[in-house]
């Protein structure tokens, strides 16, 4: 038994561990899983003395014994997600189904497969940067998600190029009778000049379903790419991702995540401006109700002049709900003419639940305009008096205020039919929340 072998074997993860470590996989990701298995070793999972994890409760992971997904994936009706006439890929338990996907025509040259193949023809893309950005050091759970790599998908657009439509990513964990755990992996990477919008979905159907996707997001000089991320997994399911971002000079990233389940959904985001002119804009929205917990930590560094970014992260909650927003902007020396926002908004809807915020800015530079905020707060009592005296009742006028709260962030999902399909998601979860945890 080998040193990491004997120090993970106390861990909820030890079978999982042990049989991503016997899995047969091309040498790349072979390679990458020992140096994960190795680091997660040697760190283990993070607790609540960490400054960064001192809000997050991973207590309920101690007492369980992870085991990988079955190794057969079942037949799932996926239609409900599929966008006609867009490319898909499909993973099931963070497993590649060639079945349910339906990859469709793309532009010339542009690759959309699932990792282990990629790496079995010795792709450039994955030698250059799968594990790049994911520094093992710094992230516990990049650590474990590397560690039981066993797929995931690969995305490459090259110079100049076009992908016409938005290309869909579903991650599906389904139900199991013992508690499972999946490390899905999604590289992209945006050559110079190219364009591509994509979604990532993560949905979970199943109990003590824990799923950490690494994501490292790659975009070349004067590359624009739109990123929807939506999370639906069960309320008693997790998700704890990360997800990595480097942007050359002049490129452009967006994106757009939805929280709208989970017992726990942690989402870090670390973005690097590593080029001159390069713009990022980070929105976030989360729902939560009952005992649940939406976490968003967000590092934008920005390590050249003239770079800009916007953060805007808003909550609603209810029942008994925790949401949790650390974010922080560094400003490298040299980065001058910086232009840096940052907003956090929460919107609480019970008297059981708590928000708690950290905007932070980190400045090195003395040519720079740099801002943050945040608030919590209640429903505004004026408006709602607005509202009941044009004959709206309380119920109504209280949905109608919850609704315009988060259509903000819904707005700036650029695409119609997304934007439609996750309106919907959005509007059955306030229907609930405005129900069981409105005001008195």
């Amino acid at each position: 038994m080998s040193g990491a072998e004997v120090a993970t074997a106390g861990t909820p993860f030890a079978r999982a561990l042990e049989a991503a470590a016997a899995a047969p996989a091309p040498a790349a990701l072979q390679r990458l899983r020992s140096a994960g298995r190795a680091r997660f070793a040697a760190a283990g999972l993070p607790d609540r003395r960490q400054e960064a994890w001192r809000f997050t409760r991973l207590r309920a992971l101690e007492g369980l014994d992870f085991e990988p997904p079955p190794a057969a994936i079942p037949r799932i009706d996926v239609d409900r997600w599929r966008r006609p006439g867009s490319p898909l890929l499909v993973f099931v338990d963070g497993r590649f189904s060639p079945e349910l996907s339906s990859p469709g025509e793309l532009a010339d040259g542009v690759v959309l497969t699932n990792l282990p193949l990629a790496a079995a023809t010795g792709s450039a893309v994955v030698e250059a940067h799968l594990g790049r950005l994911a520094a093992l050091d710094r992230h516990p759970f990049a650590a474990l998600g590397t560690a039981l790599l066993a797929d995931g998908a690969v995305l490459w657009v090259p110079e100049r190029t076009a992908v016409a439509a938005p290309v869909q990513l579903l991650f599906l964990s389904t139900a199991s009778p013992a508690p499972t755990v999946c490390a899905p992996r999604l590289l992209v990477v945006a050559d110079a000049g190219s364009r591509l919008s994509f979604e990532e979905h993560h949905v979970g159907s199943g109990p003590a379903v824990l799923a950490c996707p690494v994501s490292e997001i790659v975009l070349g000089p004067d590359a624009a790419v739109e990123h929807v991320v939506v999370q639906e997994v069960s309320e008693a399911a997790s998700l704890v991702a990360l997800r990595h971002v480097e942007l050359a000079a002049g490129s452009r990233y967006s994106s757009q995540a939805i929280s709208l389940g989970g017992a726990l959904a942690r989402t870090d985001i670390e973005v690097v401006l590593a080029g001159e002119r390069a713009e990022a804009a980070l929105d976030g929205l989360s729902l939560t109700d009952g005992e649940q917990q939406a976490e968003s930590h967000v590092l934008v560094r920005h390590a050249r002049p003239h770079g800009s970014s916007t953060q805007l992260y808003k909550s609603v909650l209810g029942g008994a709900s925790r949401s949790v927003f650390n974010g922080r902007i560094v400003v490298d020396p040299g980065a001058q003419k910086t232009d840096a926002r940052q907003s956090n908004r929460n919107l609480v809807l019970s008297d059981a639940a708590v928000a708690n915020s950290n905007p932070q800015l980190e400045i090195f530079a003395d040519d720079v305009r740099c801002t943050h905020g945040s608030t919590v707060g209640r429903l505004d009592d004026e408006a709602l008096f607005y509202l009941r005296s044009r004959g709206l009742d309380r119920t109504e006028a209280q949905a109608m205020l919850v609704r315009a709260f988060a259509g903000e962030i819904l707005d700036r999902i650029r695409e119609p039919e997304p934007r439609e399909r996750v309106a919907a998601l959005v509007a059955g979860k306030l229907a609930a929340l405005t129900t069981a945890g409105g005001a008195p």
